[in-house]
């Protein structure tokens, strides 16, 4: 019977982490099943669930923490059991704004407070076509329950700024 795990990576960003990482996975029979990763200010960082038989686990497990010695640091946890959750429906949010210090806390409390659970986050700060204002851009991926509609969120986000734009989709 599988046991799953998720592992956390961090590394300066050099060709062959995802290599390395993948083999030793592989050659002790564990399953790579889905991952987010990315490059930013030279740093490599990522997040990955594998599945593993019982038996394979702790060797995996120790594999994994003498990759520090090559500067791949690699957290490993095993995920929690989901609790029962509400009646709720996945969208994708668009939000784009001003930027200004502590944006993502204003957009992340107004989402909490409503209820809505952040699930995938990205954002940029670029800026604007015609005046070059900084801009804040975020894709959001969020679980929203059932009890609020489209417009209940795109409230609670515009009433936090007037500048703010929200675009709202079923996924």
């Amino acid at each position: 019977m599988p046991d799953f795990l998720v592992l956390t990576v961090i590394a300066d960003d050099k060709p062959g982490i995802v290599e390395k990482l993948s083999s030793v996975i592989a050659d002790h029979h564990g399953n790579w099943l889905e991952s987010r990763m990315a490059q930013m200010a030279g740093k490599f960082a990522g997040i990955l669930r594998i599945s593993i038989d019982t038996e394979n686990k702790s060797k995996l497990v120790a594999a994994l923490s003498s990759l520090d010695s090559s500067g791949l640091l690699v957290r490993v946890e095993n995920p929690a059991t989901p609790l029962a959750s509400k009646a709720t429906h996945i969208v994708s949010l668009s939000v784009v704004g001003n930027d200004r210090p502590g944006i993502v806390r204003e957009v992340s409390q107004a989402l909490a407070q409503i209820g809505v659970n952040v699930l995938e986050l990205s954002t940029s700060c670029e800026p604007a076509e015609m005046s070059a204002v900084p801009l804040f851009r975020s894709e959001i991926r969020a679980s929203v329950p059932d009890t609020l509609d489209h417009d209940d969120v795109s409230d609670a986000l515009e009433a936090l700024s007037d500048d703010l734009m929200v675009e709202l989709q079923n996924d």
